[in-house]
């Protein structure tokens, strides 16, 4: 059975038996051979068999079926785990609190102690889990792409924090989703504010307001955030070439229009924009496209209510952009990109991250480039779900000689503003693959995702551009 303990600086952890399901089976699958090597190893380095004995090395035949282990029924989206523990290498969390194993088995650990009535195991979970399980999960959903058996954890900490949202907080993202146009302007305002301030002035303004409001609400100002972005009505009706049949709709992340460039460079939106005019492609900018968003902040928090408000006004602005969905969507943030596609693909309206398009449309029709030396590639968690680490590393290769994607990469735990509530999540989550990119030493270093551009220009001190800015510049 499970049993939970409270670790070294109150860290959660759960301590159980294991079925010892596969030792007598080791044999079978690897020969006679490999196995007496094994088992040579295993005396060599535990002599006296105490690390995990008859785990995958064992002389009874019959491991297998001694030593079960019966587990708490918890929620149906998490009771098929088997605790293998494959989720936990592409876990952020993983070095900081807990990884998805880990909140799955604490779950369980819960639901034993209500069955037997312990009430104050349950509420000492709960009081831990908060910051340990719900608050420091990416919600990225990484997990899915390793579980065998398919579970979604984040998606499943959404969950939870759909039910564990408080009315006034509910109520303060759905009046967001009504007015979503202005909102996004006024935090961009703030941003370009904020950015002409000292740093630690904003940084302490901040945490005063942490302090008051809760660190899991307000953000705290980080010395890589740039000034606010553009405003995206101001691209007009049509970008690219005015003469040329539209071939798509695009949608401006609003990300982009929050968040400005880092250091010199013009921004995912902007090398969009001109790589779609040197190109000679033209596609459509929705007349609401200020008040567009794709929902992600919405449901990684668990505001239902005010996701579905902005759904609705999503849908009813595609339907008539992309005439009944005769035309693709473009979205230049690949995060954005992958929320969209549950908002519009459930329509019949296909949705393309732009690094997708312009590998399929554009690169065979832009000038012949002036190519960087180097650069280091930031895969993100989103570009993993779409399946477009391909076009990435096309896009880039078609702007840099050498393209590096460091092998250590990973979610860097931004997660939108994660990282800025959290930062020690996007801290731990970055170092290995920090340490990596300064080996590398690359001239440019690039990625997808405005928000991962910022987690990596903080863990690395290298200024991280969307990878269509650099083959904007490439082809000036």
């Amino acid at each position: 059975m499970v049993d939970l303990v409270l670790g070294a600086g109150g860290n959660l952890k759960a301590e159980h038996g294991t079925g010892r399901i596969m030792a007598p089976y080791v044999r079978r699958q690897y020969g006679d051979e490999l196995y007496s090597v094994m088992v040579e190893i295993k005396r060599a380095a535990d002599p006296n068999n105490v690390m995990n004995p008859g785990v995958i090395i064992t002389d009874d035949e019959r491991e297998h079926m001694k030593n079960f282990k019966v587990e708490a029924q918890v929620e149906a989206e998490i009771d098929s785990c088997v605790e293998c523990g494959y989720c936990e290498p592409v876990c952020p969390s993983r070095d900081l609190t807990m990884t998805p194993r880990q909140r799955i088995v604490v779950r369980r650990a819960r639901a034993q102690a209500l069955a037997d009535g312990n009430m104050e195991t349950v509420r000492e979970i709960d009081r831990a889990y908060e910051y340990q399980g719900i608050e420091t999960c990416a919600v990225d959903s990484m997990c899915v792409t390793a579980c065998p058996v398919g579970i979604d954890t984040g998606k499943f900490i959404k969950k939870l924090r759909a039910e564990g949202a408080g009315a006034a907080e509910s109520a303060g993202w759905t009046a967001a989703a009504k007015m979503w146009g202005p909102a996004n302007m006024a935090a961009s305002a703030a941003l370009t504010g904020a950015y002409f301030l000292p740093t630690k002035l904003v940084q302490k303004v901040t945490d005063v307001a942490r302090a008051l409001a809760g660190t899991d609400t307000v953000p705290q100002y980080q010395p890589e955030l740039s000034k606010g972005g553009r405003t995206r009505s101001k691209l007009g009706p049509v970008i690219g070439d005015a003469s040329a049949e539209p071939t798509a709709v695009f949608v401006p992340a609003c990300v982009n229009s929050m968040f400005g460039p880092q250091g010199d460079g013009v921004g995912a939106t902007e090398a969009f924009v001109r790589l779609a005019e040197r190109a000679g492609v033209a596609l459509i900018v929705p007349d609401d496209v200020d008040s567009l968003c794709c929902g992600t902040p919405w449901t990684s928090k668990g505001m239902r209510s005010g996701h579905a408000v902005l759904e609705a006004r999503v849908q009813r602005s595609l339907m008539e952009a992309t005439r009944g969905g005769a035309l693709p969507v473009v979205m230049d943030a690949a995060s954005c990109t992958h929320g969209m596609i549950d908002i519009a693909e459930s329509i019949g309206i296909e949705v393309i991250d732009a690094v997708t398009y312009v590998a399929e449309n554009m690169l065979d029709r832009l000038p012949e480039a002036n190519k960087v030396g180097s650069i280091t590639l930031h895969p993100t968690c989103s570009t993993t779900h779409l399946g477009i680490q391909g076009d990435l590393e096309k896009v880039a290769d078609a702007a840099a000689e050498q393209v590096h994607v460091p092998a250590n990469w990973g979610c860097c735990g931004y997660a939108g503003d994660r990282g800025m509530l959290h930062p020690e999540l996007t801290d731990s989550a970055t170092t290995q693959e920090a340490k990596e990119v300064h080996h590398l030493g690359d001239e440019v270093h690039a990625s997808c995702n405005r928000t991962c551009e910022l987690g990596l220009t903080r863990a690395t001190g290298e200024d991280y551009h969307h990878v269509l800015e650099v083959l904007e510049a490439a082809t000036r």
